[in-house]
C-alpha cells in the first residue's frame, strides 16, 4: 500500500484507519523498526479486543524477530496491562489499540523497557524515518538469526500487583456497577476484583472491537448515560466506567452523578501521600481543578503544574521523582507502577476510599470538588494566535489579573482561572474555566468565548 504516516504517526503513538491508511505490512514494517530504534533483544507485545488487533500485533512481532529480537506475545489485554509487562519483564513493549476511537480505526502505543514513554522526541520520529525509509527501498532482509516469537499470561500477574498497592481486604462490602464499554475492562475487571469484597454489576462486558452499545468514550457525556441509570436502578454504591483499552476510568456517585476527575485525582493525591508517610511530589496539569494543588499541600506534598499531554506529566513524573500524577482526562500516574498510568488502579483507591468508611461517595468526594468548572469547550476559529492574542489584550494590565503562557495562555485571578489553548491538529481552540461559584464561573466563560468567537 502507498502510506502517508504524516496521517497516522502522533504525538505519542500511532494511529489510523485499517485497512484504507496502515495494515499489517505496515505494522511488520513499525515492528522492525522498533526493535532497531530501542535496540532491543527481547521485546513484549499485546493487544486489544478489535477485529484487526490480532493480525496487526502478530505481524509487528513477525517484524522484530526478523531483526533478531525474541517476542513475548501477551494477547488480549488492557494497555495497563501491557506496562505491567513492560515494567515487570523490564522488556520494550508494544500495545495494539485505538483506545476510544471507532471501530475501523486501529494504532500502536510504544514504550521503552519499564514503561518508558516513546514518543516525537523519545524515538517516534526515527521510527517513522526508518519505516518510510523501507516503504522506498522495501523491508530490510531479515538477520542471520531472528528472534523467537512465545506467549505469556500476565493477566493474573497483573491483577496480584494492582492489589498489592492498595488493600481493599478490610473494606465495607460495596455494590460497583462497571461499565466497560464492550473494550478491555470486560477482560480484566473479573480478575482484578476477584476475591475482594465487591458485589460486581457488570455491563457491556462482552469483548466486541465494533462497539455495539456506545462508543468506549467516557469522556462523552453521551455514553456515559447507562451507566448513570443503572447505578441508581441497583442500589450500587458507585459506578465505574472504562475507555475502549481500560486505561482510563471514570466514576459516578450513588446517584448516577459523575464525580470530576480532578476530585479523583485529588481523593488519590491524598491516599498516596498517606502511603508515602505524608510527604511527596503529586504533578498536576494546568487544566486541572485548584483543588488538587491545595489538598496537596494540605496532606504535606509538593503540587508540580505541567502542559496537557501525558508525555509532559511522564517527564516530570520521572525528573521529580513524583509519587503520582493525575489528569483532567481521567489518566491516572503511578510511581508505582513505572511512573505509567492505569485507571484501574485509581479504581481501586476509590474504591478502598470508599469502603474504607460508612458514608456515601457523594459525601466523600465533596471535600475534593471545591469549584466550579466549565469542562472543556471548543471553538473552531480560523486564526488561533489571533484570537489568543485578542484575549491577552483584553486581560493584560487588570488589577489582580496575572497571565502566564506554560500551555496556550491561563489567566488567573482570586477566585477563578481560565485556560485558552489552540488544538494541534485541528483549528480548534480548547477553554477551561474554573471560579469559586457557579455564576462567576459562567461570567468569566462567557467573556473568554465572546473574545475567541469574535
Amino acid at each position: 500500500m502507498t502510506a502517508d504516516l504524516s496521517q497516522i504517526v502522533k504525538a505519542y503513538d500511532v494511529r489510523g484507519v485499517v485497512p484504507d491508511q496502515w495494515d499489517e505490512t505496515l505494522a511488520g514494517l513499525f515492528g522492525a523498526a522498533f526493535a532497531e530504534v530501542t535496540e532491543a533483544t527481547a521485546i513484549v507485545v499485546g493487544h486489544d479486543m478489535r477485529p484487526s488487533s490480532p493480525g496487526l500485533a502478530r505481524a509487528f512481532a513477525r517484524g522484530a524477530a526478523d531483526r533478531g529480537a525474541d517476542v513475548t506475545e501477551i494477547g488480549l489485554c488492557s494497555t495497563d496491562q501491557l506496562y505491567y509487562a513492560s515494567g515487570a519483564l523490564d522488556l520494550p513493549g508494544a500495545m495494539f489499540t485505538a483506545s476510544h476511537n471507532p471501530a475501523q480505526y486501529n494504532g500502536i502505543k510504544m514504550c521503552r523497557a519499564g514503561a518508558a514513554p516513546v514518543g516525537q522526541d523519545t524515538g517516534l520520529a526515527q521510527i517513522r524515518e526508518l519505516v518510510e525509509e523501507w516503504l522506498e527501498s522495501g523491508a530490510p532482509e531479515p538477520v542471520a538469526e531472528p528472534g523467537t516469537i512465545g506467549s505469556r499470561e500476565t493477566l493474573e500477574d497483573y491483577a496480584a500487583h494492582l492489589r498489592s498497592l492498595v488493600d481493599l481486604t478490610a473494606v465495607r462490602p460495596l455494590k460497583v456497577v462497571v461499565d466497560a464499554g464492550n473494550g478491555m475492562g470486560g477482560h480484566t475487571v473479573p480478575t482484578v476484583f476477584a476475591g475482594l469484597p465487591l458485589t460486581l454489576v457488570p455491563m457491556y462486558f462482552e469483548l466486541d472491537g465494533t462497539f455495539p452499545n456506545h462508543e468506549a468514550n467516557p469522556l462523552d457525556p453521551a455514553n456515559l448515560v447507562d451507566l448513570q441509570k443503572r447505578v441508581p436502578a441497583e442500589g450500587a454504591d458507585l459506578g465505574i466506567a472504562f475507555d475502549g483499552d481500560a486505561d482510563r476510568c471514570f466514576v459516578v456517585d450513588e446517584n448516577g452523578d459523575p464525580v470530576s476527575p480532578s476530585a479523583v485525582t485529588a481523593l488519590v493525591a491524598a491516599r498516596e501521600l498517606a502511603r508515602n508517610g505524608g510527604a511527596g511530589t503529586v504533578i498536576h496539569n494546568l487544566i486541572t481543578s485548584r483543588t488538587v494543588p491545595e489538598v496537596v499541600r494540605e496532606h504535606g506534598g509538593t503540587p508540580v503544574r505541567t502542559r496537557v499531554g501525558h508525555s509532559f506529566i511522564k517527564a516530570e513524573m520521572a525528573r521529580t521523582g513524583a509519587i503520582f500524577g493525575g489528569e483532567h482526562s481521567a489518566h491516572y500516574y503511578f510511581k508505582d507502577f513505572w511512573n505509567a498510568d492505569t485507571g484501574m488502579l485509581a479504581a481501586l483507591h476509590v474504591l478502598a476510599a470508599l469502603g474504607g468508611q460508612e458514608g456515601t461517595l457523594s459525601e466523600l468526594v465533596a471535600q475534593y470538588d471545591r469549584y466550579a468548572g466549565s469542562g472543556e469547550i471548543n471553538s473552531t476559529v480560523a486564526d488561533q494566535a489571533g484570537r489568543i492574542a485578542a484575549i491577552r489584550a483584553a486581560y493584560e494590565g487588570r488589577d489582580g489579573v496575572t497571565l502566564d503562557d506554560l500551555d496556550g495562555l491561563t489567566v488567573s485571578a482570586a477566585d477563578w482561572w481560565f485556560n485558552v489553548r489552540p488544538s494541534n491538529t485541528e483549528p480548534l481552540l480548547r477553554l477551561n474555566a474554573e471560579a469559586k461559584d457557579e455564576a462567576t464561573m459562567a461570567a468569566i466563560r462567557d467573556d473568554a468565548l465572546a473574545i475567541i468567537r469574535a
